[in-house]
């Protein structure tokens, strides 16, 4: 297999997701099947695509701060204050569109305060986005006395269970934001600079690139994109559960952009990698549950799959794994 296939960082989670819809059409020759119900479209890859949106957004926020040699342990609880700040304001009778920016301030503020622990106060990032993780669930149970509040707006609910053209309206946004981020990314100098702090921050601030400012940046639009998946999960669901929404979603954000391919060291990342990561693991999920698997046996394949596909994805790993095989026999002389 040529080496520039193989070395391509979505080449592996591609193949990944390919074998698992194999694997859902072996056992449903109906899989792929789609049909128009009430104007809507239906069917299992709608329902995969429909679960990723919530994880997307995240994959895509996620992506940036690990390339600048970061992580951000806290989005699944600003996940949850950006849905119940959000749903309070709408209940209080705000507008849809005050209370969805006030949201994404919120969530931005609180991943601003994060980035600047970490350049400037010179946490560790794990420990700077874990004490915001704590807080943030800590806030969005207050706001709410640890009570759930239901979503009754209709603009609201459309934002998660809407259709347009027969498309899901969540999916839609996911994916669009996801497009327009990568096409900024690659069309401006800002790929650049975010690969560069990540390779070596010391060198790019002697370059000019104000790194301690650029991951202020980056964690604060990571912000943004938890409140971005936050509505979309609550919406779904029609109700803004501070204890709930966004539970564990911060390791599904990193599973997803590892397994597409972005460097934990920092530097090498690829937007479309984490999409596809996000795929992966949602038509992980669903195939686990298609299959019957039980819910408390569910992480144990789900931790395999991840690990074959990273695994696949090194260089070093597939070529000490072809050793054996390329090794030319011994020739012996007399």
């Amino acid at each position: 297999m040529p080496s520039r296939f193989t070395n391509n960082r979505l080449v592996w989670p591609a193949l990944g997701l390919l074998l698992l819809l194999g694997v859902n059409l072996a056992s449903d020759p109906g899989f792929f099947a789609i049909a128009l119900v009430d104007g809507r479209l239906s069917g299992d890859i709608v329902s995969i695509v429909l679960q990723a949106a919530k994880i997307v957004p995240l994959a895509v926020g996620m992506t940036l701060v690990i390339a600048t040699g970061g992580v951000d342990l806290s989005v699944g609880s600003v996940m949850a204050v950006a849905a119940t700040l959000a749903a309070l304001l709408a209940a209080a009778g705000a507008p849809l569109v005050l209370a969805l920016l006030a949201a994404c301030a919120a969530a931005a503020l609180v991943g601003a305060a994060a980035g600047a622990l970490v350049a400037f106060a010179k946490l560790q990032p794990i420990v700077a986005t874990l004490i915001m993780m704590v807080l943030c669930r800590g806030v969005a149970m207050a706001m709410t006395e640890g009570q759930g509040k239901p979503i009754v707006d209709p603009a609201f609910l459309y934002l998660g269970s809407g259709y347009f053209l027969g498309l899901p309206v969540a999916a839609l946004l996911a994916f669009a934001f996801a497009l327009a981020t990568g096409l900024f990314l690659s069309k401006t100098a800002s790929g650049l600079l975010i690969s560069a702090v990540g390779d070596n921050a010391a060198a790019s601030r002697l370059c000019g690139v104000r790194a301690a400012r650029l991951k202020v940046g980056i964690y604060a639009f990571c912000g943004l994109c938890a409140a971005f998946a936050g509505v979309i999960a609550a919406a779904r669901v029609e109700i803004a559960d501070p204890a709930r929404v966004g539970e564990l979603h911060e390791l599904d954000a990193i599973f997803a952009v590892v397994v597409g391919g972005t460097a934990l060291t920092g530097g090498r990342f690829s937007i479309a990698g984490s999409v596809v990561g996000a795929l992966l693991i949602q038509t992980l999920v669903w195939t686990m549950q298609k299959l019957g698997v039980p819910s408390n046996v569910t992480p144990v394949p789900k931790a395999l799959v991840i690990l074959l596909v990273c695994l696949l994805g090194s260089p070093r790993f597939r070529a000490q794994l072809a050793a054996p095989f390329l090794r030319r026999p011994a020739t012996t002389t007399t």
